[in-house]
């Protein structure tokens, strides 16, 4: 017991970089409170004692604002980040290291009885909000945007968005490389957002990396035309990109809380 306990603090400090202290975590997260109740509620419920399952799992959402049905499976290392008005149904099957934030629903879209809501990959990520709505599955590390109304099967390592979710596809270009090659030169990563999740900051950005490389394209193809014809033309080496040239720009997104 105290194993897991430990595993799930530690999964906590990992996930929310606002833990402090392991004093902190275990008096201050609702995450964790509900994950602990939810636990014994589940023991009682396969036990039989539906009624005394249901009503601790009652005085868990009275302290902590999380629901969580006893009858739902829960794996190793969850994570719910805040936590107000979470919901998690019945038949619910959550993988192991899964974070949610606060809002999110995972529910059912039928009275009927038997498997009512989803099945959660391991590693999946469900932002503020979001409703899994239905018996499917969200694949192995798929991440669920924010207010996102996911009603049919997500695959895996997909990103979903929007009402309804769609998944989003990232078409792969033959650009993409070197723009990880001058993004990792820069020390650059979009403040740790993908195309995916589309920041009007990152775009520009790689807007200026794309015309950066159009750019020593087109002198490149300048320098070969030159040597074709005056071939004592030299063709100097360009200044490298040094890592520290960057830091005043890293420094100004972390004072803005997007580094």
């Amino acid at each position: 017991m105290f194993e897991r306990l430990r595993e799930d603090i530690n999964s906590v400090f990992r996930r929310d970089p606002a833990a402090r202290n392991t004093f902190e975590v275990l008096t201050n997260y609702p995450g964790l409170h509900a994950l602990l109740f939810h636990r014994l509620a589940h023991w009682l419920w396969n036990l039989g004692l539906k009624w005394l399952a249901r009503t601790l799992s009652t005085l868990a959402r009275w302290f902590t604002g999380i629901e969580i049905h006893p009858g739902a499976t829960i794996g190793r290392r969850f994570f719910i980040d805040h936590g107000m008005g979470v919901v998690i149904g019945e038949t619910t099957v959550i993988g192991d290291d899964v974070t949610l934030y606060q809002g999110v629903t995972l529910g059912g879209t039928s009275w009927n009885k038997g498997k009512r809501h989803p099945t959660i990959g391991n590693g999946v990520v469900v932002g503020a909000g979001a409703k899994i709505l239905g018996p499917f599955e969200v694949g192995e590390g798929a991440k669920v945007g924010s207010n996102s109304v996911v009603t049919k099967a997500v695959p895996a390592g997909a990103t979903v968005v929007g009402i309804p979710g769609r998944v989003i596809v990232k078409r792969q270009g033959k650009d993409d490389v070197r723009r990880k090659q001058m993004e990792e030169r820069m020390g650059f990563d979009a403040y740790g957002v993908t195309e995916e999740m589309p920041d009007p900051v990152a775009r520009a950005m790689r807007s200026l990396l794309d015309h950066m490389h159009a750019v020593d394209d087109r002198i490149e193809s300048m320098c070969k035309a030159i040597r074709k014809v005056n071939s004592e033309y030299q063709n100097g080496e360009l200044p490298p990109l040094h890592e520290e040239d960057f830091d005043c720009v890293r420094d100004e997104t972390d004072a803005d809380g997007k580094g």
